[in-house]
């Protein structure tokens, strides 16, 4: 079953409200096949299916990865970054670095206080900063094609996704105290216009059997066409044109480690590629895009 839950989970993580009729129909198995998968994956934790709101309407203007070195046991660094809402991820990884976070922040100068914060940690030795300038590809990254205004009765659906991203229209609607028609209505709005993005979040630990690499990439010439290489990975779950440490960073992964050796000698061999650094993510400990709205909206008044 590993082939047919890693396409569930490709599939979920473009569409997590994807119905299982449909999901069903592109590989080739019944209904009943695919929602046993899926409700066993979501009850295992392999996966969980949120909604996150898009980073602008949660004024989230400035993304970073930040690579930490560490001088020493890193328990306190973790437990001190998965406490932060402005830091969605935090994973321990190989090679020369302990540990990868995300940082997103209003503005330069909020990016600044969390990396001196950081590195005021003694088990801190050192930072490696990459400043996000484009993000490609990303789960919970949208193209905005509509403008962005919501109501509170938008801000209640969304909170309710934050937790089930595949809620019922009928659970919804009791909730937010519409019709179930009313309810559609505003999730199609909500999702088409890039307001909020549903998808599968894939679980990363010693128990998932997945293989989980980051890519640190130095161009030698245009990057577009390695940003299409990128997405053209089936196994691509981010990618980003950033300034400092690299000029592209990536995220690939997949329930067989030989397909991801193959995709990263594919782009090695690309002639816009000078250099490749890549990371093996060991444990994801914080993997969380779906801060509360309503929480931001209040605390910016």
């Amino acid at each position: 079953m590993v082939d047919v839950d890693d396409a569930l989970i490709r599939a979920l993580q473009q569409d997590g409200r994807r119905s299982y009729s449909g999901l069903a129909r592109d590989l080739g198995l019944s209904r009943n096949q695919v929602s046993a998968r899926v409700r066993a994956m979501v009850a295992q934790g392999r996966i969980r299916i949120v909604a996150a709101a898009d980073p602008g309407l949660l004024g989230e203007r400035v993304m970073a990865h930040v690579a930490v070195v560490g001088a020493g046991p890193s328990s306190a660094v973790v437990e001190a970054l998965c406490a932060r809402d402005d830091v969605p991820l935090v994973s321990a990884v190989t090679g020369g670095h302990d540990l990868i976070a995300e940082i997103r922040t209003s503005d330069l100068g909020s990016l600044q206080e969390a990396l001196d914060w950081l590195r005021r940690f003694p088990e801190v030795a050192a930072l490696d900063v990459a400043l996000y300038v484009e993000v490609s590809s990303g789960v919970f990254i949208t193209e905005h094609s509509a403008a962005r205004g919501i109501d509170e009765v938008d801000v209640r659906l969304i909170e309710q996704l934050r937790h089930d991203g595949r809620a019922s229209c009928r659970h919804l609607a009791r909730t937010v105290m519409l019709s179930e028609s009313a309810v559609r209505g505003r999730l199609e709005r909500l999702t088409s216009s890039g307001v909020v993005r549903i998808g599968a979040v894939v679980a990363h630990d010693a128990e998932s059997r997945r293989t989980k690499i980051g890519l640190g990439i130095t161009l030698c010439g245009d990057g577009e066409p390695v940003v299409a290489a990128l997405r053209q990975c089936p196994e691509l779950e981010f990618a980003a044109r950033t300034v400092g440490r690299f000029d592209l960073v990536a995220t690939l992964n997949s329930a067989e480690a030989a397909t991801l050796v193959s995709r990263i000698e594919e782009l090695t061999a690309l002639p816009q590629v000078a250099r490749m650094e890549t990371w093996h993510h060991l444990q994801t400990w914080k993997e969380d895009y779906a801060l509360s709205l309503s929480r931001e909206r209040a605390l910016r008044g």
